[in-house]
């Protein structure tokens, strides 16, 4: 008899580094929107969102651009908030796509994370110009990502599924070869 088949995880059978330095961990799974709208939309969006504009511990909103944000749910499905927020927004003109199956989270941390993520990123994040809850769509070597800073020593990068094995490899060789200041 066959065997049904299995989902398979972007991750799945890939060692992800943990040191005292620098580690990678998988984030929960999340329900994942980019929306698009005006001020009015995005004032509705975060009373039925409930993390506009500053994010909570399970909740987040990313601003990306003058009228685009990246919407995290940690832990829930996306349907029934979907749902809500489209019936918030009633007829304000928004686009609001669920993403939540294209892209994963992961969370790097430790006294290299910023180091080791600086040999494939552009961007400047030294604390004073990436500060403590700055988010910003970039590159990684050759991954499109979202990049949000949690905390001095902690970053979470939002990769496609597609990408997620190779932003991981890329991290992990960066980390090996990272100089040990």
């Amino acid at each position: 008899m066959a065997e049904a088949l299995k989902s398979r995880g972007p991750l799945d059978g890939v060692a992800l580094p943990r040191s005292e330095r620098f580690g990678i961990r998988l984030t929960p799974r999340a329900a994942r929107f980019v929306f698009r709208g005006s001020a009015e939309a995005a004032a509705r969006v975060g009373e039925r969102f409930g993390a506009m504009p500053s994010p909570s511990p399970r909740r987040a909103t990313l601003w990306l651009g003058p009228d685009e944000w990246l919407l995290i749910a940690e832990g829930e499905p996306p349907g029934g908030l979907g749902e809500d927020i489209e019936a918030a927004l009633g007829d304000l003109p928004h686009s609001l796509v669920d993403v939540s199956q294209r892209q994963i989270g992961l969370e790097l941390t430790g006294a290299a994370a910023a180091r080791v993520l600086s040999a494939g990123c552009p961007l400047d994040l030294d604390e004073r110009s990436f500060a403590n809850g700055d988010a910003m769509r970039t590159m990684l070597a050759k991954a499109e990502v979202v990049l949000w800073r949690r905390g001095p020593l902690r970053f979470h990068l939002e990769v496609w599924r597609s990408f997620a094995d190779y932003a991981v490899a890329f991290l992990s060789e960066a980390a090996r070869r990272a100089p040990p200041n």
